[in-house]
């Protein structure tokens, strides 16, 4: 009964401080304390039950009996929608706050919420190498399932909680996108209920426009019902070699020149400083040395960045082979290292030995409990930004998020961008080489303002044709954000398919120009 009593009064004492200095003072000021007491054990409920439910669903095979169904209630929202005179937008009904974007949408509150409960994989063939998933699979869903039986997607975005849906209407990037591009390229099928209630699936030989236009449209042509996923083998570790680089000019040519190598399946780096990075090159095997053998997943383990970071201090290289799903969710625990702005001493070994296993708290969770205090404070004194720039302008790029924001450590992904119609694409008619400057933190820039700040930036990437993601915040007027993307088979989609009336333009839902 001791420890009991013993975690009663902490509670009263700590519900009692709460009471004293207030809820607000708490989640701003203190916030690790609400994290650690509340969000960690409600994040962990959370993943335990979607989990079960994922594996029971599978066994049961019920989630392709019961899709059809869920479709048919889709299209009759819509129809009803449209029989009661169209008044109003559409969108989903998905809370905003269940997002891993942390932009707030509030356009919820005035949209007509179509419910789309659609959250299974329906089908894995291997004979064609495909998985046929639900809009609101996610990938922690998609590893544990797919590595299970020996497959895994050519792209599988980092974060366990990135569902398919996001990642199509929106994006997706992982290191192996130097070989296969982004998540939309690995994807060969997507289906849709549009603005009248009918449905259509879209190839890339059949309804291609479509099928071209839909990936970065944020759900303005369409809700996406079923999407179908290329798949390839997967072998049981990642063989992981670290180079730590020091100067900017050589930091580049070492990255260029990894991301054109095709045997590397995986290439990532880590930028420390403007002149200091860790550059990471994998292969995928099945073969093992245990004496270099690195579960970097578990739950007591050092957070991935922090590890890597020590190969740039004792300036060594390094060779490690990572359990494939721990590689895949090497950022997780750590959400790159935003946790570490929430819980500071969140990788000391006593706090990951004792707590490490309820790690990391659920990003939707902590965008709920934000308030607007905290979420103001968030907007003007944090960035989250991801900018995709052409390989070739990687050092002005870098250059420039120095003097613009000055946030480390700073992500590196390359990727290759394929010259296909749609709202992004090389400027030439060539596939070309591009990378995602990924820049998660509080800027140590002298007198940073957000939007002044964030303007620079995004005009820069405007200026060497590279396209900012539209999970984050963005700036632009309509005139911008026309010029970064190419609009042109989106708006003859959108006039030929009715979504003038239906859904708002892409800008309209993203842009905090238009919200504001």
């Amino acid at each position: 009964m001791e420890p009991a009593v013993s975690l009663a009064v902490c509670a009263l004492l700590f519900l009692l401080w709460v009471r004293v200095k207030g809820l607000e003072f708490v989640l701003i000021h203190q916030r690790w304390v609400f994290v650690c007491l509340f969000l960690l054990p409600l994040s962990l409920i959370f993943d335990i039950y979607y989990y079960v439910r994922a594996w029971v669903v599978f066994k049961l095979s019920s989630a392709p009996r019961l899709h059809e169904q869920r479709v048919r209630d889709i299209q009759k929202q819509v129809r009803e929608w449209k029989e009661q005179g169209s008044k109003t937008f559409m969108c989903t009904g998905r809370p905003g706050w269940l997002t891993v974007s942390l932009r707030v949408g509030k356009y919820k509150k005035t949209h007509k919420n179509i419910m789309i409960n659609l959250m299974d994989i329906l089908e894995v063939d291997t004979k064609k190498q495909i998985v046929r998933v639900e809009p609101l699979v996610s990938m922690g869903q998609v590893t544990a399932l797919l590595n299970s039986i020996g497959w895994t997607l050519p792209v599988l975005p980092e974060l366990d909680d990135l569902t398919v849906g996001g990642l199509i209407m929106g994006t997706g990037i992982e290191s192996s996108s130097h070989k296969y591009g982004l998540f939309q390229h690995i994807c060969t099928a997507y289906e849709l209920i549009l603005a009248d209630g009918s449905f259509v699936r879209c190839t890339p030989s059949e309804n291609s426009d479509l099928f071209y236009a839909v990936p970065w449209s944020c759900g303005t042509l369409g809700f996406l019902v079923a999407a179908e996923i290329r798949i390839i083998p997967a072998k049981k570790y990642v063989k992981l070699q670290f180079q730590p680089v020091r100067g900017l000019e050589t930091i580049c040519e070492k990255f260029t020149r990894e991301s054109q190598r095709p045997e590397n399946h995986f290439v990532e780096g880590l930028l420390y400083s403007l002149d200091e990075a860790v550059i990471m090159t994998g292969v995928m095997t099945d073969d093992v040395e245990p004496s270099k053998l690195n579960s970097i997943g578990n739950y007591y383990k050092p957070w991935f960045f922090k590890h890597v970071e020590n190969y740039l201090k004792t300036n060594r290289e390094g060779l490690e082979y990572i359990p494939l799903r721990h590689y895949y969710h090497r950022h997780t625990r750590s959400i790159f290292w935003e946790l570490q702005d929430i819980i500071p001493f969140g990788n000391n070994p006593i706090f990951r030995y004792l707590f490490g296993w309820m790690v990391p708290p659920k990003i939707s969770l902590l965008k709920l409990t934000q308030g607007e205090t905290l979420r103001k404070l968030y907007e003007q004194h944090h960035v989250v930004q991801d900018m995709l720039v052409p390989m070739k302008c990687m050092a002005q790029a870098l250059h420039t998020f120095q003097n613009d924001i000055h946030v480390y450590p700073i992500w590196l992904c390359p990727f290759i961008l394929p010259s296909q119609p749609g709202l992004v694409h090389p400027k030439g008619d060539e596939a070309e080489l591009y990378v995602d400057i990924g820049a998660y933190g509080e800027p140590r820039v002298k007198h940073f303002e957000a939007r002044s700040c964030m303007r620079q930036l995004e005009k820069f990437v405007r200026s060497v044709h590279g396209f900012q993601m539209l999970y984050a915040d963005c700036y632009m007027n309509r005139e911008e954000f026309w010029e970064m993307f190419d609009g042109s088979l989106y708006h003859k989609l959108r006039k030929q398919l009715g979504c003038q009336d239906a859904f708002p333009e892409v800008y309209d839902k993203i842009c905090k120009a238009a919200r504001h």
